[in-house]
């Protein structure tokens, strides 16, 4: 990514599965250096979502409400993918989470 061209994106995500360890270390640092303010690991063998911002001294803090999605719960991202994992549909799940968001007050 050119970032003379494109600005720094305000949410990254990085889906890990065995890169996991990668992903958490030397991903992070890299988006740290580059000032992306949000940073968020899927984690698939333990599906969760792990979530981090970056504070003023340029270094991740782990978050449990993003800032960049306007005040989303990590929690609830991490109950749907508990209800996915229970067996319940995309479909279903999908539904279960857009009804939640809907109670949210952006901060």
């Amino acid at each position: 990514m050119d970032l003379n061209r494109w600005r720094v994106p305000d949410l990254v995500g990085e889906v890990g599965d065995i890169s996991l360890a990668t992903d958490l270390d030397e991903k992070k640092q890299i988006y740290a250096a580059l000032g992306v303010p949000e940073y968020w690991v899927i984690d698939v063998v333990g599906a969760r979502v792990l979530a981090f911002h970056l504070d003023e001294f340029g270094r991740y803090q782990q978050i449990e409400v993003s800032v960049a999605l306007a005040g989303l719960p990590i929690l609830l991202i991490n109950q749907t993918l508990d209800k996915l994992n229970q067996g319940l549909s995309n479909n279903s799940a999908a539904q279960w989470f857009a009804q939640q968001i809907t109670t949210i007050k952006p901060h």
